[in-house]
Protein backbone atom coordinates (compact mmCIF):
# COMPACT_ATOMS: atom_id res chain seq x y z
CA UNK A 1 0.00 0.00 0.00
CA UNK A 2 1.29 3.47 -0.71
CA UNK A 3 0.54 6.73 1.05
CA UNK A 4 0.36 10.26 -0.42
CA UNK A 5 2.75 12.51 0.70
CA UNK A 6 2.79 16.24 0.30
CA UNK A 7 5.90 18.07 -0.35
CA UNK A 8 6.33 21.90 -0.40
CA UNK A 9 9.26 24.02 -1.60
CA UNK A 10 9.41 26.77 1.54
CA UNK A 11 11.72 30.26 1.30
CA UNK A 12 14.50 29.15 3.71
CA UNK A 13 13.75 31.93 6.19
CA UNK A 14 12.37 32.60 9.13
CA UNK A 15 8.89 32.29 9.32
CA UNK A 16 8.18 30.52 5.91
CA UNK A 17 7.52 27.10 8.02
CA UNK A 18 5.04 28.48 10.44
CA UNK A 19 2.57 29.85 7.48
CA UNK A 20 1.54 26.09 6.13
CA UNK A 21 2.00 24.55 9.55
CA UNK A 22 -0.56 26.91 10.47
CA UNK A 23 -2.88 27.13 7.63
CA UNK A 24 -3.26 23.45 8.19
CA UNK A 25 -3.83 23.98 11.78
CA UNK A 26 -6.50 26.51 11.50
CA UNK A 27 -8.17 24.16 8.98
CA UNK A 28 -7.92 21.07 11.17
CA UNK A 29 -5.51 19.01 9.11
CA UNK A 30 -3.53 16.68 12.11
CA UNK A 31 -0.03 16.01 10.54
CA UNK A 32 0.42 12.23 10.96
CA UNK A 33 4.06 12.55 10.19
CA UNK A 34 6.82 15.34 8.66
CA UNK A 35 9.96 15.71 7.47
CA UNK A 36 11.83 18.88 6.91
CA UNK A 37 15.34 18.97 4.54
CA UNK A 38 16.91 22.27 3.80
CA UNK A 39 19.30 23.69 1.18
CA UNK A 40 21.56 27.20 1.21
CA UNK A 41 18.19 28.96 -0.58
CA UNK A 42 15.14 26.64 -0.12
CA UNK A 43 13.38 23.82 2.25
CA UNK A 44 11.18 21.07 1.48
CA UNK A 45 8.53 20.33 3.83
CA UNK A 46 7.39 16.87 3.33
CA UNK A 47 4.15 15.70 5.02
CA UNK A 48 1.51 13.36 5.42
CA UNK A 49 -1.98 14.00 6.66
CA UNK A 50 -5.27 12.09 6.49
CA UNK A 51 -7.32 14.26 3.44
CA UNK A 52 -3.89 14.87 1.38
CA UNK A 53 -6.40 15.92 -1.44
CA UNK A 54 -8.32 18.55 0.60
CA UNK A 55 -4.80 19.73 2.03
CA UNK A 56 -3.36 20.18 -1.52
CA UNK A 57 -6.21 22.41 -2.46
CA UNK A 58 -6.12 24.38 0.52
CA UNK A 59 -1.97 25.15 0.20
CA UNK A 60 -2.20 25.94 -3.33
CA UNK A 61 -5.20 28.38 -3.26
CA UNK A 62 -2.76 29.70 -0.04
CA UNK A 63 0.20 30.10 -3.24
CA UNK A 64 2.16 26.73 -2.21
CA UNK A 65 3.77 24.69 -5.02
CA UNK A 66 2.49 21.05 -3.71
CA UNK A 67 3.88 18.43 -5.32
CA UNK A 68 2.15 15.08 -4.38
CA UNK A 69 4.67 12.01 -4.10
CA UNK A 70 3.74 8.50 -3.57
CA UNK A 71 5.42 6.72 0.15
CA UNK A 72 5.30 3.80 1.92
CA UNK A 73 4.97 3.28 5.48
CA UNK A 74 7.09 0.32 7.33
CA UNK A 75 6.68 -1.43 10.25
CA UNK A 76 10.37 -2.02 11.29
CA UNK A 77 11.29 -4.15 14.27
CA UNK A 78 12.51 -1.79 17.48
CA UNK A 79 15.27 -4.18 17.47
CA UNK A 80 19.09 -4.18 16.59
CA UNK A 81 19.42 -5.14 12.64
CA UNK A 82 15.60 -4.37 12.25
CA UNK A 83 16.02 -2.00 9.55
CA UNK A 84 18.69 -3.94 8.46
CA UNK A 85 16.14 -6.75 7.76
CA UNK A 86 14.02 -4.42 5.77
CA UNK A 87 16.36 -3.04 3.51
CA UNK A 88 18.50 -6.33 2.48
CA UNK A 89 15.47 -7.78 -0.08
CA UNK A 90 14.97 -4.20 -1.15
CA UNK A 91 18.70 -4.16 -2.35
CA UNK A 92 18.57 -7.80 -3.86
CA UNK A 93 15.63 -6.52 -5.81
CA UNK A 94 17.46 -3.56 -7.22
CA UNK A 95 14.85 -1.19 -5.46
CA UNK A 96 16.89 2.43 -4.38
CA UNK A 97 15.58 4.15 -1.34
CA UNK A 98 15.48 7.81 -2.30
CA UNK A 99 15.09 8.61 1.03
CA UNK A 100 13.03 8.14 4.56
CA UNK A 101 11.93 9.49 7.93
CA UNK A 102 10.34 7.88 11.12
CA UNK A 103 7.23 8.37 12.56
CA UNK A 104 6.88 9.53 17.06
CA UNK A 105 4.49 6.60 16.56
CA UNK A 106 5.81 3.08 18.43
CA UNK A 107 3.49 0.16 18.60
CA UNK A 108 4.21 -3.35 19.34
CA UNK A 109 7.33 -3.56 19.53
CA UNK A 110 8.04 -1.61 16.48
CA UNK A 111 8.88 1.96 14.74
CA UNK A 112 7.48 2.99 11.19
CA UNK A 113 9.32 4.63 8.64
CA UNK A 114 8.36 6.57 5.55
CA UNK A 115 10.12 5.42 2.69
CA UNK A 116 10.47 7.06 -0.90
CA UNK A 117 11.79 4.42 -3.44
CA UNK A 118 12.16 4.45 -7.11
CA UNK A 119 9.90 2.17 -7.60
CA UNK A 120 7.30 2.28 -5.15
CA UNK A 121 5.21 -0.77 -6.34
CA UNK A 122 7.96 -3.21 -6.34
CA UNK A 123 9.15 -2.32 -3.50
CA UNK A 124 5.43 -2.68 -1.49
CA UNK A 125 5.69 -6.50 -3.66
CA UNK A 126 8.68 -7.49 -2.40
CA UNK A 127 8.00 -5.84 1.14
CA UNK A 128 5.04 -7.88 1.13
CA UNK A 129 6.52 -11.16 -0.14
CA UNK A 130 9.46 -11.51 2.68
CA UNK A 131 6.48 -11.16 5.25
CA UNK A 132 7.23 -7.25 5.95
CA UNK A 133 4.29 -5.23 7.85
CA UNK A 134 3.59 -2.23 4.85
CA UNK A 135 0.98 -0.06 6.29
CA UNK A 136 -1.69 1.40 4.67
CA UNK A 137 -3.32 5.25 5.80
CA UNK A 138 -6.37 2.67 7.49
CA UNK A 139 -3.26 0.83 9.86
CA UNK A 140 -1.93 4.38 10.74
CA UNK A 141 -5.40 6.01 11.79
CA UNK A 142 -6.16 3.49 13.94
CA UNK A 143 -2.42 3.32 15.33
CA UNK A 144 -2.50 7.03 16.16
CA UNK A 145 -6.17 6.92 17.38
CA UNK A 146 -4.98 4.20 20.62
Amino acid sequence: MKLKQLSLFLENKPGALSRPIGLLSKNEFNILTLSLADTQNFGILRLIVRDWEKAKKLLEKEGFVVKITDVVAVAVPDRPGGLSGILAPLEKAGINVEYMYAFTLRSEGKGVLVIRFDDPDSAVDVLKKKGIDVLGMVDLYEKFEK
